[in-house]
């Protein structure tokens, strides 16, 4: 299991990080949670840059919130095009810098979606005009927020990655 203090850490050079540059950031996020925003707001002065975030676990909360549905009947609620959409939205709605838009199933098959495969996740980030979507195959964890911490690390290293080049 991933070490919270370890996912912590990464997460306060990262703000650190979009506070000396400027760069503001927001999440729309499913399977998450929520809990990336919860790792970026947990370092002081972090409003400075996080304007705000969705937690849109259902895919009528992804759709009210305007990822379009069409997206969703046309490749599923998990896939990257989705977790584009959810990306691009979020960071529209609040103006920001960057968008992370987060969706997938963790360690079990969704029953109101058939194309639920247990621990496969999908993520994107939206920076400019630029999207770039990732999925990823997460192994077997003890906990949710095991489950959580994994792909919160995960996108922490994309997204230090991102802001350094």
């Amino acid at each position: 299991m991933l070490d919270y203090d370890k996912v912590r850490k990464k997460y306060d050079i990262l703000v650190r990080e979009l506070i000396e540059k400027q760069i503001t950031i927001t999440t729309m996020e499913s399977c998450t949670s929520g809990q990336i925003a919860s790792l970026l707001t947990d370092t002081e002065g972090a409003s400075a840059i996080m304007k705000g975030a969705f937690v849109t676990y259902s895919n009528e909360a992804k759709i009210r919130q305007g990822v379009p549905s069409e997206v969703i009947e046309r490749y599923g609620v998990y896939s990257k095009e989705t977790a584009s959409e959810m990306a691009r939205v979020c960071r529209d709605f609040y103006g920001t810098d960057i968008g992370i838009g987060v969706t997938g199933s963790f360690g079990n098959t969704d029953p109101n979606n058939p194309d639920s495969v247990p621990g496969k996740v999908y993520f994107a980030i939206a920076t400019g005009e630029q999207t770039e979507g990732y999925d990823c195959k997460v192994p077997p964890q003890p906990t949710r927020l095991a489950y959580k911490l994994y792909m919160a690390d995960i996108i922490a290293d994309e997204l230090i990655r991102k802001i350094k080049k």
